[in-house]
């Protein structure tokens, strides 16, 4: 049996993946739901997925011959994979696994490049990367701190200034050009980092404000593991932007 679903106040979220529409539409009554708590197991299946992954390559080192490859394997793989469960979100349970492994390998490689530079750089990108997921789900769910709709404008209309100024970005190096804001160690580069990792940060936010919602609205039991997909993309870009930041950091000491 089909039943149209309730449309209370649209949902936003400055993850690209994770729009307004993403819960609307009928959904059959009598399937399971998607549930919070599902949503948290799936996202600690896909984060172990990922760590794997890493470890995988991390412990090669930078010494075997494979490791370029398989980092080119999982950025241009992982993006394929992100693509394709945005646009096919019943395929999750499938494409969200898929996106963690191709993410870890990925990640691995480019964490042993900053590691080779920065020794006890990627530690400290882990650290505060799951220490900001820690601090901003329990703020979250003590109420500190709200999702309303002007935070989301805002952070969403952030977001995607992001966006376009690193789509500037890669446009001037196809022209052997380069974007001081983004790659240098100044001390307007530094404090575009800080702002990049702070909205990457607020995403988290949106992101558990959009599965709370989700959840509530008794989605299909597959929207967990988009779910999880959803903060699985915000919590990669807050780590790399994180080693964005501390490797500006290191280099002005």
């Amino acid at each position: 049996m089909i039943a149209p679903m309730a449309t209370p106040s649209p949902l936003r979220s400055g993850n690209p993946v994770l729009r307004a529409d993403t819960f609307r539409g009928p959904r059959v009554l009598g399937t399971e739901a998607m549930t919070i708590q599902g949503t948290v197991n799936k996202t600690a299946l896909a984060l172990a997925i990922l760590f794997v992954a890493a470890g995988w390559t991390w412990s090669a080192g930078l010494e075997d011959p494979r490791v370029p490859t398989l980092t080119m394997v999982g950025v241009f793989g992982g993006f394929v994979a992100a693509i394709v469960t945005a646009f096919e979100k019943e395929w999750a349970p499938v494409t969200t696994p898929v996106y963690a492994a191709l993410e870890g390998l990925a990640l691995g490689g480019i964490s042993l490049g900053f590691e080779s530079r920065y020794p006890g750089l990627v530690s400290q990108a882990v650290f505060l990367t799951f220490g900001t997921l820690g601090a901003l789900l329990l703020a979250y769910r003590s109420g500190l701190v709200r999702a309303t709709e002007k935070f989301k404008l805002g952070v969403f209309a952030a977001t995607g200034g992001i966006l376009l100024v690193y789509l500037v970005g890669m446009a001037m190096s196809l022209f052997g050009a380069a974007m001081p804001l983004v790659h240098d160690a100044t001390p307007l580069g530094i404090a575009f980092s800080v702002v990049v990792v702070g909205i990457a940060a607020l995403n988290l936010v949106l992101d558990f404000d959009f599965v709370e919602q989700g959840a509530a609205r008794g989605v299909p039991k597959h929207f967990e593991w988009y779910g999880a997909f959803g903060l699985l993309v915000t919590l990669v870009w807050l780590y790399l932007e994180l080693l964005r930041l501390l490797s500006k950091l290191q280099e002005r000491r």
